[in-house]
């Protein structure tokens, strides 16, 4: 079978990796089926960080002005001590950061990120999307064919599983198990007027304690600010997000210096994340199905890169298939060879990450002596790996391996 002209892509889930795969599939002339399992397409959740990666990403999709438009540029990012209220380490993100990695570094509501992109996918006439479409089977024999459980079927020559951390399509090609974290989160909008005058701060700003931290930075023009607190949890976590408990919060803060410890009373309600990520796998494809975003890749948040990779992946899979001349199997092959020690490297790196960030006893001393002091240029450089990526650049990794 030939896919030298159009070919017929089926994406399953309509998140921001699935909309930015179908934006990219759409923009070198693929025609793409959007499967959504949700009733109204949307992301429920509150703020995130995107990188100069991600803008380097979302500005070959065509979306990167819209997504400044509802995005707010922070000045620096902290990390403070959540104990005894010191500074640990700051890295501006002025102008020189700019110049270095040629893109700003913003925070934005995942609503608004998700919107963005939704709005050049319904504009563009080769997205057919499908939402309240949950997959039950699929069946990669001849094509590829996913039954609905409404019974509806839906055909198309390759297929891209972007269902998130329990995605069925993963457990179909792999079935390998995810990996609860133990670490919980939460997270709340407050309005600006709620947060302490001392804390409005243009910044991502995280307060680092003993199995624990704090992060803040303002949302929307700055009218809100974004609250997230992460806890090693004493229970048995199953993966899954349900309402929140204040009470359950304090609990796990005790011995919090004051100052950040009264951001946890300002939520009026909290929306609770049992994290989970999952092993890195070498092998995302096989035959004409591959994986993209948390369905390859799944990490937990302490780099803040869950959708930039997932943006990623959905620019350098549109290049790899171009490079391989539409060439299904190939296109596969060359994004997945593209992709995969990238994003194991942040995984890997977003549990140490999440390690030093709870760090206690000696080990936090060890962690705040260490960033302590160190020039911008040197955190430039500890973050080059990750900032500076470019989808002129994004198959270098594949064509030399």
């Amino acid at each position: 079978m030939s896919f030298m002209n159009t070919p017929h892509f089926l994406i399953i889930g309509g998140g921001i990796g699935g909309m930015s795969a179908a934006l990219a599939l759409a923009k070198i002339g693929c025609r793409i089926t959007l499967l959504e399992q949700a009733a109204q397409l949307g992301e429920i959740g509150a703020g995130l960080q995107l990188a100069p990666n991600a803008f380097a990403a979302l500005d070959w999709l065509g979306v990167g002005e819209a997504v400044r438009r509802a995005s707010v540029f922070t000045e620096r990012m902290v990390m403070m001590d959540a104990i005894d209220c010191s500074e640990v380490g700051a890295i501006p993100v002025g102008d020189a950061f700019r110049t270095r990695f040629s893109n700003p570094y913003a925070v934005t509501h995942r609503a608004d990120l998700h919107e963005a992109i939704t709005n050049a996918v319904r504009a563009t006439a080769n997205i057919d999307f499908h939402t309240a479409t949950t997959i039950s089977e699929i069946n990669l024999s001849h094509g590829v064919r996913a039954l609905a459980n409404d019974g509806r079927v839906f055909e198309a020559d390759a297929l891209v599983g972007c269902d998130g951390v329990k995605s069925v399509v993963r457990a179909h090609l792999w079935g390998d198990p995810v990996r609860v974290s133990g670490h919980v989160v939460y997270r709340a909008v407050v309005p600006v007027a709620d947060m302490p005058e001392d804390l409005r701060w243009n910044a991502p700003v995280v307060w680092a304690g003993p199995n624990c931290h704090l992060v803040h930075y303002p949302l929307r023009s700055g009218d809100q600010y974004n609250l997230v607190v992460t806890f090693h949890s004493r229970e048995q976590e199953t993966w899954r997000v349900s309402e929140g408990s204040q009470e359950e919060v304090l609990s796990y803060f005790e011995g919090i210096h004051a100052r950040p410890r009264q951001l946890l009373n300002l939520p009026t309600s909290w929306r609770r994340w049992a994290t989970a990520d999952r092993e890195p796998i070498a092998q995302w494809s096989k035959g004409h199905a591959t994986l993209l975003g948390d369905a390859a890749h799944p990490m937990m948040q302490y780099l803040a890169q869950g959708a930039c990779m997932a943006i990623e992946d959905a620019v350098t899979l549109a290049h790899a298939l171009q490079k391989s001349a539409m060439n299904i199997e190939q296109g596969f092959d060359l994004y997945q060879k593209a992709r995969v020690a990238r994003t194991a490297r942040v995984v890997l790196s977003v549990r140490e990450m999440g390690r030093l960030y709870h760090a206690k006893g000696v080990e936090r001393l060890v962690r705040n002596s260490l960033w302590r002091g160190r020039s911008p240029e040197h955190f430039f450089n500890a973050v080059a790996w990750l900032y500076d990526w470019r989808p002129e650049s994004c198959l270098q990794a594949a064509e030399h391996a």
